[in-house]
């Protein structure tokens, strides 16, 4: 492959090269210049006649002896370990009194040996001429580099040098167009044997992608790059370990759906993403039985703007509906999320409601009016410590358990073939209001799968999505920006995560596979530590370890150590997709209760109302229990 280098990423390259060995280069260069100063001193004080034949026959020892008392001048004060791109004021002060002391040492023992054929003047004068010189060559090179830099980068911005962690198809596109974009690429990693010692793109492949955590290999690269986007996740996993452990700030290019998709291309690096840290396969689901329940269908969702709300937006749309209804109570969301689609996929009608699940006859007219065939409910409240305070718990009560009924009771009123609740881990065995709200909304479809035998009714449980509004990683994220502290509740607390595309992608699963009455589960493999992920993510923004603290804030209100995503009684059965399982849910209040509880809901006046009247129905909702898992 040819090489897309221009010279003066030659240059920064030839620099980079270099860098490792700053600091004798440096003494070096500054013991040449001390030494033509030298001679240049001489020429200013005898002239050209006279500079070379007036000089005494040891005039070269006392020339190397001045040249060894600058050079341990500039030793003493740090001189060789500062960046000469850098070079400003400070340095220029540094260097003026490494020159005064360096210079007034050598005339001293000049002098003091006797040695007068040196002319005083020249003992005067060098340290002065030193001075400009040693100065006059680190502002040269900041202007080289600095205009190597505007060339490179088009503007003021700090060259990027990176280590690409991959050699394949991927890394060639990079390469070809990452220059472009004020890159310096200098080397590949990949475990390939027949790539060793190769060179691609004019980069070469400095070897396995272990040598990551070699130094020497590193050299002066400010970026890891991993170009992996066909590995597996338990591979992408093991790349960004191992870029992790160097300290410095990991990006990636794009995955293959992205690159299909046309969402980006291989040249556009972005951050570490949610999906990265799953560290697993994403489970594989029937599009095809997919797309049979949701093409040409009338299709609506609440909660349209929210995290899981939009992402169910982006996925049905995917499928052709014959029309998508936005149901959305915040304005912003509505919109945002409208637009996206808007450009995304013009040919699909759109209807944008500004409704609440909690206006039952609001929801009754739009469900009469377009009368949707399929329903996703994602409209919820599932921050649990704010729903845990007493002013908050009765509106979870109304949103959450409440606005499932309403929502279930016009769908089944419009004559929907479909209703899929979302549902959340926190449901089994609740110990806040936002999860025992969530497992009555679970006893409304079941009370709702025998009362409306016309529509299928159904839950999909699933436990922490990564990268969802109000999650760990985007609070996370933003206190490693700020520098810290990282905020974590427990250095125990342990959580089952997926993605957002992952989970919307499992809804719309449930409603293809879903009988009425069932709940339906990811197997998600193993939970992850909180701490452990606050640990990479920190390690995969470029600091090293203890740079950014962690605090534990103790669990808050409601919380347990550990979810389930399964009640110990439940029963469950395999699906005809790999690692999706039904939860047969052991219910045993009656549909007449049931009712009459959702009718006293309106007689709830306060948060502690809310919490009994809860009780009354769910009753394993207790008060946290920190258990190991």
């Amino acid at each position: 492959m040819k090489s897309s280098l221009t010279p003066w990423h030659k240059f920064d390259l030839f620099l980079a090269r270099l860098r490792p060995h700053r600091e004798p280069l440096s003494l070096a260069a500054d013991a040449l210049v001390i030494a033509a100063c030298w001679n240049i001193t001489y020429l200013f004080r005898l002239g050209f006649e006279r500079w070379i034949s007036a000089r005494p026959g040891y005039d070269v020892w006392v020339m190397l002896g001045v040249i060894a008392a600058y050079l341990l001048a500039f030793s003493l004060l740090r001189v060789p370990q500062s960046m000469w791109r850098f070079s400003g004021f400070g340095e220029v002060k540094r260097l003026t009194l490494a020159c005064a002391a360096a210079g007034t040492v050598a005339a001293v023992v000049v002098m003091g040996l006797g040695l007068s054929k040196v002319p005083r003047a020249v003992l005067a004068l060098h340290p002065v001429v030193a001075l400009m010189g040693v100065a006059l060559v680190r502002i040269a090179y900041r202007m080289l580099y600095e205009h190597a830099r505007s060339r490179i980068t088009g503007g003021e911005r700090e060259i990027r040098r990176a280590i690409v962690m991959g050699a394949g198809a991927a890394a060639r596109l990079l390469l070809a167009g990452i220059h472009e974009q004020g890159w310096t690429v200098l080397g590949l990693l990949d475990d390939d044997p027949a790539k060793r010692r190769a060179r691609i793109g004019g980069a070469p492949v400095l070897g396995p992608l272990e040598a990551i955590t070699d130094q020497a290999v590193r050299g002066a690269a400010t970026h890891i790059v991993i170009a992996l986007p066909s590995a597996s996740p338990a591979q992408r996993r093991r790349a960004l370990e191992l870029a992790g452990s160097t300290g410095l700030p990991v990006l990636t290019v794009p995955t293959v759906d992205e690159l299909r998709t046309g969402k980006s291309r291989v040249e556009r690096l972005r951050d570490i993403e949610p999906d990265d840290l799953l560290g697993r396969e994403p489970v594989q689901l029937d599009e095809a039985g997919i797309g049979a329940v949701l093409s040409g269908k009338v299709v609506l969702i609440t909660g349209a703007g929210g995290s899981i709300g939009s992402e169910l937006c982006r996925q049905v749309a995917r499928f052709a509906p014959a029309q998508l209804v936005l149901y959305e109570l915040s304005e912003f969301n509505l919109y945002s999320i409208e637009q996206e689609l808007s450009e995304g996929f013009p040919a699909l009608p759109l209807v944008r409601l500004i409704g609440d699940v909690k206006d039952l006859a609001h929801l009754q007219r739009s469900f009469g009016r377009w009368k949707p065939q399929v329903v996703f409910h994602a409209a919820a409240f599932k921050h649990v410590p704010l729903m845990e305070e007493d002013h908050n718990a009765l509106a979870a009560l109304r949103n959450n358990t409440l606005g499932t009924y309403h929502a279930a009771l016009a769908a089944a009123e419009a004559g929907a073939e479909r209703f899929v609740l979302i549902s959340t881990d926190k449901a089994v065995n609740p110990t806040n209001v936002m999860g025992a709200t969530k497992r009555a909304a679970e006893m409304v479809v079941s009370m709702m799968a025998s009362e409306r035998p016309g529509t299928r009714f159904m839950a999909v449980r699933f436990g922490n999505v990564l990268g969802s509004s109000g999650s760990v990683i985007p609070k996370f994220k933003e206190q490693i920006e700020r520098g810290g502290p990282v905020t974590v509740t427990h250095p125990d607390i342990i959580r089952y995560f997926m993605t957002i595309p992952e989970a919307a992608r499992l809804v719309l699963q449930a409603a293809a596979i879903g009988e009425s009455g069932q709940v339906l589960v990811l197997d998600m493999g193993e939970a992850v530590r909180i701490v452990d992920l606050a640990r990479q993510l920190i390690r995969l923004a470029g600091h090293a370890e203890g740079e950014i603290a962690i605090e534990y804030t103790g669990l808050r209100a409601g919380e347990k150590l550990y979810e389930e995503l399964l009640a110990d009684s439940d029963d469950t059965i395999a699906t005809v997709v790999a690692r999706l399982r039904i939860a047969r849910l052991d219910d045993k209040m009656s549909s007449e209760r049931l009712d009459v509880w959702l009718m006293g809901i309106a007689g709830c006046t306060g948060g502690l109302d809310a919490v009994q009247h809860l009780r009354d129905v769910v009753p394993e909702f207790r008060d946290p229990v920190a258990r190991a898992p």
